[in-house]
């Protein structure tokens, strides 16, 4: 089975970006918007994990979502993968430095676990709104969403999810585990 650690940003923030985007979607030919029922924020992609891998891998992703406090995050910006001339992924950012280390330790224990696909590719976080087959220039539409700054959101929770392939892509979420309050010692 397919599976990755994410956040779940609430609907109120993802309404937000909904706005931003509305007047774009369907005018860049060639860009394609995934259904917002998918949208998430990747902490590490395992790839294909076999099913007897899945309980040391709760155990491991338990532990180590335990090690790190909830965080405030804020949508900030967007910008496209692997530049905005060269595109081939249209995303929104996220402001937030403590990601960074959750994500670490997330990969850290799935790699430990077991989940011997683990991406290990520079953390850089984002909420992936289209994407193209072939590369294109989308500076203009970066640019024309420059101004853009989300509301700030608390991440309480990190999820396990599976993702079903197919004609129609679904996201299913197995388990998920409760960052610790901020301001715990």
């Amino acid at each position: 089975m397919r599976l990755f650690a994410a956040l779940m940003p609430p609907d109120e923030v993802l309404d937000e970006i909904e706005r931003a985007i509305a007047p774009h979607v369907g005018q860049v030919p060639g860009l394609r918007w995934p259904d917002r029922a998918t949208w998430h924020i990747t902490l590490g992609f395992f790839g294909e994990v076999s099913e007897h891998v899945l309980p040391e891998l709760q155990v491991r992703l338990a532990r180590a979502v335990g090690r790190h406090a909830s965080l405030d995050l804020a949508f900030t910006g967007f910008g496209a993968f692997s530049s905005a001339r060269r595109a081939r992924v249209f995303w929104a950012g996220l402001s937030g430095d403590s990601m960074i280390r959750l994500s670490e330790s997330v990969r850290a224990g799935a790699r430990r676990a077991g989940a011997v696909q683990t991406d290990d590719k520079h953390f850089h976080p984002h909420l992936t709104l289209a994407r193209a087959k072939a590369e294109m220039d989308l500076r203009p539409l970066v640019e024309s969403l420059s101004e853009f700054s989300g509301s700030t959101w608390r991440a309480k929770a990190v999820h396990l999810v599976r993702s079903h392939q197919g004609a129609q892509m679904r996201y299913e979420s197995l388990a998920q585990w409760d960052l610790a309050p901020i301001g715990r010692d």
